[in-house]
């Protein structure tokens, strides 16, 4: 078969299916608004390229010929992929489509950051989500790198190249064995706190965590004592129940019950979390992504 002339194109193979679909080109060409002499230029046109003739012609119209038929499905799909492919484009270019990757340095269990993404799930159900847990300065380099679209972080401190907002905030508790003095009490403070032995994960958000303790504890206390230990959240929780430490965590981990510890919230601590994002990211699906999370935000504000 000889190669396809640059002038070949869709538009063929759509008047071919039309005149199929019609059995006449007068038919065909009153369909699509043109000239009878048009559809039947491009179906010779075609006809020359693919070198067999698609139609029986007569008096009363077309047929397709044996080749003519088995050209029609070749036509059809190549027609409907390239109409799903548009719609799909156009579905991504409205951020309906696509894909979205998040990272995360909270937990899922419960609080905004669960909300956010069930919703964003059941409004957007086409649109892939990753999520990558790790510590900012990891979502930092992944962010500016376009290895993540977005992320969500508790630290206020400045990001260069990048947007970041404000959006929520939680409570910081404390994990304490359930047999310790303070677990009859319904709230603990850094004073009560500060001689006691803190455990921390190496898995992230252990090193946050580690130097949100040292701040907090360095005016109390005059050398805090932390422990590192590489285990993920729930060895973390085991050790505390096995009385080896106290540690700390945030309100939206505390939805997951740990057997043999209890969750008793800091005085006046809290949390801020934020989204850091690129600007010059042009992912239609982050920007559905930082309406619905502005939107959730100022409902929760309210």
């Amino acid at each position: 078969m000889s190669k396809l002339p640059r002038r070949f194109g869709l538009h063929h193979l759509h008047y071919f299916v039309v005149s199929a679909e019609n059995g006449s080109f007068r038919q065909a060409a009153r369909e699509l608004e043109i000239q009878e002499s048009a559809v039947s230029r491009r179906v010779r046109d075609l006809e020359d390229q693919v070198g067999a003739s698609l139609f029986h012609r007569h008096s009363a119209g077309v047929t397709l010929t044996f080749a003519g038929e088995t050209f029609l499905k070749a036509a059809r799909n190549i027609l409907g992929n390239v109409e799903e492919t548009i719609t799909d484009i156009c579905a991504a270019g409205r951020g309906e489509k696509g894909r979205l990757t998040i990272g995360i340095f909270s937990s899922l269990a419960s609080g905004f950051l669960n909300n956010l993404i069930v919703s964003f799930g059941r409004s957007f159900p086409e649109i892939e989500i990753e999520l990558v847990n790790g510590n900012p300065t990891d979502h930092f380099g992944a962010i500016r790198s376009l290895r993540l679209d977005i992320a969500f972080v508790s630290e206020s401190k400045s990001w260069p190249d990048c947007d970041n907002e404000e959006l929520w905030k939680e409570r910081v508790f404390l994990v304490c064995p359930e047999h310790h003095e303070l677990a009859a009490g319904r709230m603990s403070t850094w004073d009560e706190i500060a001689d006691e032995t803190f455990l921390v994960s190496e898995v992230a958000p252990g090193q946050e965590m580690r130097d949100y303790l040292v701040r907090r504890l360095a005016s109390v206390s005059r050398a805090p004592r932390i422990q590192t230990h590489a285990v993920g959240r729930d060895n973390l929780h085991a050790l505390v129940a096995m009385g080896r430490g106290l540690a700390v965590t945030r309100e939206a981990s505390t939805a997951t019950q740990f057997p043999g510890v209890i969750y008793l919230p800091i005085e006046g601590e809290t949390l801020t979390y934020s989204a850091v994002w690129l600007p010059h990211n042009d992912n239609p699906a982050l920007r559905r992504l930082l309406s619905m999370a502005r939107d959730l935000a100022g409902n929760n504000r309210g």
